[in-house]
């Protein structure tokens, strides 16, 4: 069972930044994914950044502006989260895929004032 713990979400005005990290109790392995996804209000949950081996990807919304990086040693993930808009609100939550399986973590709000 792997459990996922974010933290650093907050506030934040538009054109600023946070960043986010997220530790994994167990070793997840670099060769599977691990990464940010998130959900506003209304909306369907939606991908920001997800690493697996040597491959990311990033949601088409925050490229340029967001950079998702691994401690594999460490099993922790890191959002850092430049230019905020408005639209950036949502909640953020942590997963990782092991064998198959897609763990999440409780999630952490963001929320950016105009």
């Amino acid at each position: 069972q792997v459990q996922l713990v974010e933290s650093g979400g907050g506030l934040a005005q538009a054109g600023g930044s946070l960043r986010l990290s997220c530790a994994a109790s167990g070793s997840i392995g670099s060769g599977n994914a691990m990464g940010w996804y998130r959900q506003a209000p209304g909306k369907q949950r939606e991908l920001v950044a997800v690493t697996s081996g040597s491959t990311t990807n990033y949601g088409d919304s925050v490229k340029g502006r967001f950079t998702i990086s691994r401690d594999n040693a460490k099993n922790t993930v890191l959002l850092q989260m430049n230019s905020l808009k408005p639209e950036d609100t949502a909640v953020y939550y942590c997963a990782a895929r092991v064998v198959f399986q897609w763990y999440w973590g409780q999630g952490t709000q963001v929320t950016v004032s105009s």
